[in-house]
């Protein structure tokens, strides 16, 4: 494991219009206090936090010169697309409702990624309000034509398919253009011609013929208007073969090579079925013609007891590289037991071959592999935050903005978090907005990018009342997750571990564990979170690397896909409550 890397100037603030004063609604401005640098009442204050993520697989498939790991962006990643602008590379990932929105990744060499901004960073762009964590921004695509960056996307249950422009990538961006149609998965192609295109998932003519029963879409582009015209026309009814009843065919992306068409699109759900197919035409509108090798990637057919599986494969994105070679990045998952993880969809990198003017990633029995020979590109320094192999990240909250990879649940419409008033710590001012809630809590979360992983942080906190609580929270959605939370029962200090695992108004809060704790001390407390796989440990020392279990074992099934639903992977979050 690389040695800690701690977070010192921290990168892309967030552009937010936010008017509320001070830190937030109820939150106090948070004093200095001397040595003590306790925190006010109602303000839980971090003053670090760290992520460790090491998986055995890392151990035995270690990269030599000139070979690169996957996956090059590890936990919840999914969706990814990509777009080419001289010798840079610029990916874009699915954020579904948490804030902000779409992580734009900048790469010289397609391994060593940074992420350098989000497209959606002002609240005034979407209102992912009242939203669950699964809907919101669902499968962008980026690409890059004539100097300017395009984005285009769908909010679903928030205004549905939309645009955004930038010069620069890493912002700003513009405000939403609304396309107007129905559908999902929207992706832009400009022909040699100078015309543009939308492709994208959209339902079939007429009723449909079964469940998943989907169609592909295309329809010129105005870029002076940036609306759509002229005729839509359908491409693909259903899938590679209608008669075998193919399901959710979508993530459209159309390319162009020796002045053949070639629609990518995934085929047969996000579960492990999951697959990528090809069609090919001799003009942009069609026909098109399934390639009869189809898929052109998929892991269903392997041993599903393998050892650590690569599953759920598709959803790809191709880029040319100058020397004429195409890759490509898809989503992938890492179970530790038959489709269940809680890492979420990640992103994965492959060299397309072409076989007979078709392109293929893999063959029938053919693996992802965890290492692979890198691009014929220039290798790039690693990057100041990993996202790829065995690492360990501390964050001192040094900085006067957050980190990147710190997301929030929806769009923010107060200011609760500050990073000013006590340099070297971040503070949360608690609010009575539960985690159980689709309003916005005054959390922060990173993802859980390993299966096995210990999270960290130091607090100062005092609740004021019985139900206040601030802690390390392991969150997958409202409905799915654990709070390791120092509190107030009785009167008297605790720490505890509270549980939230279904939906519907007969599901409560389960507190599983509970512990005394010192009355009367303004020293910070040890919180932590380890990750073994299907298993989460939690953990607190009163004196620092002094530490006491308060639960073992418990399940982290409860918190993955298979059990929880929804499309996305585990956060590791702060987070602060204050009772009504």
């Amino acid at each position: 494991m690389r040695p800690a890397l701690r977070i010192a100037t921290l990168a892309a603030s967030l552009s937010l219009a936010v008017t509320a004063p001070g830190h937030g609604a109820g939150a106090q401005p948070v004093q200095k206090d001397g040595a003590a640098r306790g925190a006010p009442p109602h303000v839980a204050r971090f003053d670090w936090f760290e992520y460790a993520g090491h998986d055995a697989v890392y151990d035995t498939n270690r990269p030599r010169p000139g070979e690169y790991t996957n996956p090059i962006l590890m936990g919840f990643h999914p969706d990814p697309s990509i777009t080419r602008a001289g010798d840079d590379y610029y990916l874009v990932n699915s954020t579904f409702a948490y804030f902000p929105g779409i992580p734009v990744f900048h790469s010289r060499d397609l391994v060593s990624w940074t992420q350098i901004g989000s497209v959606i960073d002002r609240p005034s762009q979407l209102r992912l309000d009242s939203l669950g964590v699964s809907r919101g921004v669902f499968a962008p695509a980026i690409a890059f034509h004539a100097g300017t960056f395009y984005v285009v996307n769908t909010c679903v249950d928030c205004g549905g398919n939309f645009l955004v422009t930038a010069t620069d990538p890493a912002g700003p961006w513009s405000d939403p253009i609304w396309l107007g149609f129905d559908g999902i998965d929207p992706s832009l192609f400009f022909d040699d011609d100078g015309k543009a295109y939308v492709v994208n998932n959209g339902a079939p003519v007429g009723p449909p013929l079964y469940s998943g029963h989907r169609a592909i879409w295309i329809q010129e582009l105005d870029l002076a208007t940036k609306q759509l015209v002229g005729e839509r026309t359908l491409i693909v009814n259903g899938g590679v073969d209608i008669r075998t009843k193919p399901s959710w065919i979508e993530g459209p992306h159309l390319l162009k090579r020796d002045g053949r068409y070639y629609l990518i699109a995934a085929e047969g759900g996000t579960g492990d079925f999951h697959s990528e197919v090809v069609f090919g035409a001799p003009s942009v509108r069609g026909p098109y013609t399934p390639w009869s090798g189809n898929p052109i990637l998929t892991q269903r057919n392997l041993d599903r007891n393998r050892p650590d599986p690569i599953t759920s494969t598709g959803h790809a994105d191709f880029v040319t590289l100058p020397d004429g070679d195409t890759w490509a990045v898809f989503l992938g998952t890492r179970p530790y037991a038959d489709d269940t993880y809680n890492t979420g969809r990640e992103t994965f990198l492959m060299r397309v071959s072409w076989r007979d003017g078709w392109p293929v990633l893999t063959s029938g029995q053919e693996g992802v592999p965890y290492v692979a020979p890198r691009p014929t590109l220039p290798a790039q320094p690693a990057p100041t935050i990993p996202t790829r192999g065995n690492f360990t990240v501390r964050d001192d909250f040094s900085g006067r903005a957050l980190a990147p990879y710190w997301l929030m649940l929806r769009t923010p419409r107060e200011t609760w978090w500050d990073l000013t008033s006590a340099p070297g710590s971040l503070s949360l001012a608690a609010r009575p907005v539960p985690l159980s809630s689709r309003g916005q809590p005054s959390f922060l979360g990173r993802r859980q990018q390993h299966l096995t992983a210990t999270v960290t942080t130091s607090m100062r906190w005092a609740p004021t009342q019985d139900g206040d609580r601030a802690g390390l929270v392991a969150f997958q959605s409202e409905n799915a997750w654990y709070f390791l939370a120092v509190g107030r029962d009785g009167g008297k200090p605790v720490v505890q571990v509270v549980r939230r695992a279904g939906r519907g108004p007969s599901v409560a809060d389960s507190v599983l564990a509970s512990a005394p704790l010192p009355t009367g001390t303004t020293s910070p407390i040890e919180l932590r979170i380890t990750a073994r796989r299907d298993r989460y440990d939690f953990a607190y020392a009163t004196t620092p690397n002094r530490w006491t279990t308060l639960l073992a074992n418990a399940d982290a099934t409860v918190l993955s896909t298979r059990s929880a639903g929804g499309f996305v992977g585990v956060l590791f979050a702060l987070h602060a409550y204050a009772a009504p």
